[in-house]
């Protein structure tokens, strides 16, 4: 049988899935979230090469804070050569996503599989 890792946080997960690091985001995202999101965030996304799917799969609630959490871990991606995806498939924040434009540079996907199998799809880049 196998166990899943604990959360580092109430908010966060992180677990490692066929090469990629899944940060899964649990509950309300908002500031007080991402203060303890934040480390955790920068050391998945600062390794050259580093291949992240931030889930959100699992958020009941997303506010500006979150949308920063995935400004930032698409820049620092990008910033050392790694891939980014998203997964979300909440009705509520896939909106925000779009009137943000976010949803362009970081096209979302329902689920982690889908996330996970496409290999060498541009998601997170120009």
């Amino acid at each position: 049988m196998r166990q899943e890792p604990a959360p580092l946080s109430r908010y966060l997960r992180v677990r490692h899935v066929r090469g990629h690091t899944v940060l899964e985001f649990r509950g309300e995202i908002d500031i007080a979230a991402a203060d303890e999101i934040v480390p955790h965030l920068d050391r998945a996304t600062g390794r050259p090469g580093a291949r992240v799917v931030l889930d959100l799969s699992r958020v009941e609630f997303f506010d500006c804070s979150g949308l920063r959490l995935l400004y930032r871990a698409r820049s620092r991606v990008l910033s050392h050569g790694g891939e980014l995806h998203l997964v979300c498939a909440h009705a509520l924040t896939l909106r925000v996503l779009r009137i943000t434009g976010l949803s362009r540079l970081l096209p979302p996907r329902p689920t982690l599989e889908d996330a996970l199998g496409r290999p060498g799809a541009p998601s997170g880049s120009l």
